[in-house]
């Protein structure tokens, strides 16, 4: 089976993410120039959680239920 041929130049984005550039360097670790939570903020604007859609707006508060051994 042939390799595929790496596409050259810069793939379309999104208007608002306009110079946005995302590498892996050899210790794993995600580089990237923008602030991650300019990434977070667009993401929730923009893409649909298909997790979330069945809430009624409301969120439940986080409860640890803790078994007391006798």
């Amino acid at each position: 089976m042939p390799r595929k041929k790496p596409k050259k130049g810069q793939p379309e984005v999104h208007d608002e993410l306009k110079g946005f550039d995302i590498k892996i360097n050899e210790f794993g670790e995600i580089i990237t120039n923008f602030d991650v939570d300019k990434v977070n903020e667009f993401l929730n604007e923009n893409v649909d959680d298909k997790k979330l859609r069945d809430r009624d707006g409301q969120e439940e508060p986080f409860r640890e239920e803790e078994e007391e051994e006798e």
